[in-house]
């Protein structure tokens, strides 16, 4: 009963909170329009057969199925009409230019009000901020970053120039980056070394590059084989490693080389379960063909996820700024994307943003708030694009009607606006269908668990990496 009320509380959050960036954007056009005396002739949330609606004042009203859209229907302007049918047929008189570009800027305008009014309340509220310090853990001594002089304890400060924090940040900022040769800042016993490291492009992310670098922090046992050794000794899943062979653990890649050594070799494997630290005995098993020891049991990461809450939060402006910033990032990545690896397969469509709300609300509602203050920003910036279809469109014809004093001929701006929706449609099934790809990787953010530390309690052990395959 208490998952099933969660899953409705999750569903309902989502359509909740997607639907009023939807209905501030819309209301917005709606609104001026009104104000500027344009005709107003449907007024819809979503897109698809039609939930319920009413009529009042000769604008029909409706909520609809698909929650990833929304629309006013304004026969003075050229929108949508060859998606959503035509009009009355009633004539109506041209409108202003002026009354034109206000209405279309109204929309993004408000995504942005509604986006500083939630970074307000985010701020009196707190904000959780995972606890991932950027500790690097073991360092394979034959590797290329263990001879340029990088070692095990080392903190990652700065990546190609910016600052990070956070594992996420330096995953992120290597992600962008323009080159796959990176100079790398790191803290060592008070004192600042830089190293130059080389990128690789990851499969389990797509194809985006990542610094071969692995994050301090105990692997977790994901999967136990039923016949492998780690079976035998009586481990269990979520079981966290802490040491093997006498040898503290502070990686996957780190204890899958030490049972490499170890086939056939009884071993003492310490381990964290349900807080209580046990100690047994395992041998691993020695594969014939590959000379190597093998326990079975899939390792991953810590299947909690550990926060701090910071009251007051991030002051409205530094979240909008830090929103800016990453945007302007994603957009340069794409731009350069023959350098960054970046593509639009890499964005999210409708599918992947409803899928990371979703996650966002399962954890922390001011999670899912803070999400919601990048994609109101993000909502307005793509509206704004110079493109038919979009309100950037609109702004520009009604510019170039300003100027010529008369407006392009219905016809033209139709079949543009036409062609570009259909575009922009294609656009849209592409990435959707890139997001269906990482279906399994969206699915993987409701599994683990989240603990969230008070502001006035101690930080939490940062969590450790993602899964791979049983060893």
């Amino acid at each position: 009963m208490e998952q099933l009320f969660n899953i409705v509380y999750v569903v309902g959050a989502v359509i909740c909170l997607f639907g009023a960036a939807i209905f501030v954007h819309e209301f917005g056009h709606y609104w001026v329009a009104r104000r500027c005396g344009m005709k107003v002739e449907a007024f819809a949330i979503g897109f698809g057969p039609k939930i319920f609606g009413w009529t009042k004042d000769g604008i029909e009203y409706s909520w609809r199925w698909i929650p990833a859209g929304g629309y006013v229907k304004l026969p003075q302007m050229i929108t949508s009409e060859a998606l959503e049918g035509g009009g009355t047929g009633e004539a109506v008189p041209p409108a202003k230019p002026l009354h034109k570009i206000l209405v279309a800027f109204a929309g993004p305008f408000m995504n942005v009000v509604f986006a500083f009014a939630i970074a307000v309340f985010i701020y009196f509220a707190g904000i959780p901020v995972m606890v991932d310090p950027s500790i690097v853990g073991f360092v394979e001594p034959s590797s290329p970053e263990y001879l340029a002089g990088v070692r095990e304890g080392d903190v990652v400060v700065e990546v190609n120039g910016k600052p990070v924090k956070s594992w996420f940040d330096v995953n992120t900022t290597t992600a962008l980056a323009r080159t796959y040769l990176l100079p790398v800042v790191m803290e060592r016993q008070g004192k600042r070394l830089t190293f130059v490291l080389t990128a690789k492009a990851s499969e389990a992310i797509d194809g985006l590059k990542l610094l071969e670098l692995n994050p301090q922090g105990h692997p977790e046992v994901i999967d136990v084989q039923a016949d492998g050794a780690a079976a035998e000794a009586g481990l269990l899943s979520k079981d966290v490693i802490l040491a093997f062979a006498g040898v503290p653990i502070y990686s996957r890649e780190q204890l899958i080389g030490l049972i490499k050594k170890r086939g056939g070799q009884a071993t003492e494997i310490k381990i964290e379960r349900a807080k209580e630290k046990l100690t047994k005995q395992i041998t691993p098993k020695e594969d014939p063909a590959a000379k190597i020891g093998r326990i079975g049991v899939a390792l991953g990461n810590s299947s909690k996820q550990f926060y701090k809450e910071q009251r007051p939060g991030p002051t409205p402006w530094a979240q909008i700024s830090d929103v800016w910033d990453k945007t302007v990032q994603t957009i340069s990545a794409l731009w350069h994307s023959k350098q960054t690896g970046v593509g639009a397969k890499d964005l999210s469509g409708p599918v992947g943003i409803l899928a990371i709300l979703a996650s966002q609300v399962h954890q922390d509602y001011r999670l899912a708030l803070s999400f919601l203050v990048l994609l109101n920003i993000n909502l307005a910036i793509m509206n704004l694009l110079p493109v038919p279809v979009l309100d950037g469109g609109h702004i520009l014809l009604s510019l170039i009607e300003a100027v010529r004093r008369r407006p392009l001929g219905a016809r033209f701006q139709e079949y543009t606006t036409t062609a570009f929706a259909v575009l922009l449609i294609s656009f849209m099934l592409y990435v959707t269908f890139f997001d269906l790809r990482r279906f399994g990787r969206f699915r993987a953010l409701f599994q683990g668990e989240t603990q969230i530390e008070q502001a006035d309690k101690p930080g939490a052990t940062p969590p450790a990496q993602a899964p791979v395959p049983a060893r």
